[in-house]
């Protein structure tokens, strides 16, 4: 299959290239996700349950912020959280087991999975569009483990403490399942991975000319509303939480807009010289 030229590709041809690009990718993720499986201590008691800990760095810096600027009663410097983690399923601790280590594959994997949905598209690029894509794995790849570790040690950490100090009643007691503790680090996680990915979606956007940097700044102020309903769904609905991760967004935005100006002056550059 790899040996046909891709302009002699039946359409029954490329749904079997892309079944193969499947299956590379689904066994790249079982294999990531069987050494996670295997080293489940460090996946649960380190990574999982890590933010469940004050101990977690994040809460440490946080406490020292908080007591720079006069705020020494704050939740940031308790002693532990006022909360247990318990399974309430027969099969739950063992579907938890599974389901985190699949999800951990895919983080693990993601480089690997990337690369083969390109190489499932790049036959389909001219010589010039494959050069100046070179970078893509790499770049997405970076984007999204820093997205994933933005969401781990940032917006975890904010939604736990919210979520575990905030009371109606003193009189409940806080007796969180293991599945909710782990979707919360796990969506948190590979939703700032994805986030993080804007600038890559917005190059091939441009690429494709279905976005311009002036469309981009136009339309700059409803962006700054949805940035701030998309930080208003993977965060507490805290105010200080919502602006921290909003931050971080809106400057991937700005990138977003000096890299669709750059691909646009290129394409206008090749135009001319053609």
């Amino acid at each position: 299959m790899a040996n046909k030229n891709i302009d002699e590709m039946s359409f029954l041809d490329h749904l079997e290239d892309l079944r193969w690009h499947l299956i590379r990718a689904t066994l790249g993720i079982v294999i990531a996700g069987t050494l996670a499986f295997i080293f489940k201590k460090f996946i649960f008691d380190v990574i999982i349950f890590g933010p469940t800990d004050m101990s977690f760095p994040t809460y440490k810096g946080l406490c020292s912020m908080s007591k720079l600027i006069g705020l020494n009663d704050t939740t940031f410097c308790a002693d532990k959280f006022p909360f247990v983690i318990q399974n309430r399923t027969v099969a739950g601790q063992f579907s938890a087991h599974i389901w985190t280590s699949i999800y951990a594959g895919f983080i693990i994997a993601f480089p690997y999975v990337l690369y083969q949905l390109w190489s499932f598209i790049s036959p389909g690029l001219k010589e010039n569009e494959r050069k100046n894509s070179r970078g893509f794995l790499f770049t997405a790849s970076i984007l999204f483990f820093i997205g994933v570790l933005f969401g781990y040690y940032i917006v975890t950490p904010l939604s736990i403490n919210f979520l575990a100090n905030y009371t109606i009643s003193d009189k409940i007691l806080n007796e969180f399942d293991v599945s909710s503790v782990i979707a919360i680090v796990r969506s948190s996680a590979i939703a700032s991975g994805f986030v993080f990915e804007l600038p890559i979606i917005i190059y091939f956007l441009t690429k494709a000319g279905l976005v311009t940097p002036q469309f981009l700044k136009k339309y700059r102020k409803f962006a700054l509303v949805i940035v701030l309903i998309l930080a208003a769904v993977i965060t507490p609905p805290d105010i200080a939480s919502q602006v921290i991760v909003a931050i971080p967004i809106l400057i991937l935005y700005q990138v977003s807009i000096y890299i669709s100006a750059v691909v646009v002056r290129n394409q206008k550059r090749k135009m001319k010289n053609v």
